[in-house]
């Protein structure tokens, strides 16, 4: 899907930027943790799911795509009902 919807609005991106980092720091700080206990499945998985922005050169170039959730519901109230 590629149709996004962008936004100027501050407030919204400044929430949204520091929600990121928060979540890259705790999947940073749990990487760390899982390798310094031999944990490597745990840890791979981790990389697997968050390889670009665990990756320093794509860090800054992932989309981050997100919804409001009342936004969603609006919509799918909206869809009419079908018989299948």
């Amino acid at each position: 899907m590629s149709n996004f919807n962008y936004t100027d609005d501050t407030s919204i991106t400044e929430r949204l930027s520091e929600q990121r980092d928060t979540i890259y720091d705790y999947v940073v700080e749990r990487f760390r943790h899982h390798m310094s206990n031999d944990d490597i499945d745990s840890a791979m998985a981790l990389a697997d799911e968050f390889y670009e922005w665990m990756d320093p050169n794509q860090l800054e170039e992932e989309v981050t795509a997100f919804y409001n959730e009342e936004e969603l519901l609006r919509l799918y109230m909206s869809l009419p009902e079908t018989d299948d």
